[in-house]
């Protein structure tokens, strides 16, 4: 088990990578306490919940919204939550980030941990503190940040995920070695089989590798006016994808991805070498799925964006296997990049 710190003023957050979950129970307090989770994972795991009342969302996007957060905040009432109350998220991205966005704003503000359940969340949702619901097709708009008390993170969880689950949040974990760990990104390489079997040490051991990176990250840059930009690297076009295509997140972030990097490729950023080791392990775990972004559609969605500056996007793009680097560049040349790549296929 290792214990990763993300230190930001005025709060400490604790990632705990291959803790057994069960041990929340030791991390909360006695009293007070209300979980969050979705109806699939509490059908797995809701007998061993700890022993407070348990909310219960409907899975997937469609309950990162604002009806939602009401309808919680008003059973949080209910159930006589107040300022010294703490929230538990037990689930993956969704649940992580209904709970953390409604322990932010209800009563100003009280504390909150996870259990991240899928491997999307373990590398990504769930650390770093950012909160976020949708509104109507924009993704994450309604947002703030704020650092959940501790993350528990463990890889036997994984296995109970579908595969659609486990290789969409995959995905993320191979965008971690493409921007800053070029160590990552080989190990994921050389362990293809170990990865397809789900092998918990080794997924400890990538889980770590990938919070441990985003984690320093977010300590130099919590609120995204730097450095945390590298994060987003796939997401631009990942979103119009995920907007316009209905794949799951890791899927369209893949093929964002790929996008990203046959751009940075474009532009001599990167050798047509390193190019082909990104696009082939992406397609070596299956995770370049089919999509259509219509051609008229393509500016508006690029827009939603919200590392957008006026007419200008914040764009990630990678100068090789472990480093990455962010342009400021007009919407229309992503947009025409895009539709000349297509074009071109």
């Amino acid at each position: 088990m290792e214990k990763i710190t993300v230190n930001i003023p005025g709060s400490v957050s604790e990632i705990f990578v291959g803790r057994e979950w069960e041990t929340a129970g030791k991390l909360i307090p006695q009293s007070g306490v209300l979980i969050i989770t979705d109806q699939n994972v509490h059908s797995i795991y809701g007998n061993r919940f700890p022993e407070f009342p348990v909310l219960i969302v409907q899975p997937g996007e469609q309950s990162k919204k604002l009806e939602v957060i009401g309808q919680l905040a008003e059973r949080l009432l209910d159930a006589g939550i107040d300022r010294s109350g703490f929230l538990l998220g037990i689930g993956g991205g969704v649940v992580c980030d209904i709970t953390g966005f409604l322990a932010s704003v209800y009563m100003r503000g009280i504390r909150f941990g996870y259990v991240s359940t899928t491997l999307l969340s373990q590398v990504d949702a769930s650390t770093g503190g950012k909160n976020g619901v949708n509104l109507g097709d924009s993704k994450n708009i309604l947002g703030c940040f704020r650092q959940p008390e501790f993350v528990i993170c463990d890889p036997v969880m994984l296995y109970t995920l579908s595969d659609e689950e486990y290789f969409s949040g995959l995905a993320e974990l191979i965008k971690t070695g493409i921007i800053g760990d070029r160590l990552l990104f080989e190990k994921i390489e050389q362990n293809y089989n170990a990865i397809i079997g789900r092998d918990p040490e080794l997924l400890s051991s990538l889980v770590s590798m990938a919070v441990n990176f985003k984690a320093a990250v977010v300590t130099e840059d919590e609120r995204e006016s730097g450095l945390r930009r590298i994060l987003n690297f796939g997401h631009t076009f990942g979103h119009a994808i995920e907007l316009s295509s209905s794949l799951a997140h890791g899927y369209a972030v893949a093929s964002g991805m790929e996008l990203a990097a046959r751009f940075s490729c474009n532009k001599g950023l990167i050798s047509v070498t390193d190019l082909e080791r990104i696009t082939g392990m992406l397609k070596s775990f299956n995770l370049l799925r089919d999509y259509h972004i219509p051609g008229d559609q393509v500016g508006r969605l690029i827009l939603h964006d919200k590392k957008k500056a006026g007419g200008d996007i914040y764009f990630v793009l990678t100068e090789g296997i472990g480093k990455a680097v962010v342009e400021k560049m007009p919407a229309g040349t992503i947009v025409d990049f895009y539709l000349k790549y297509k074009a071109g296929k």
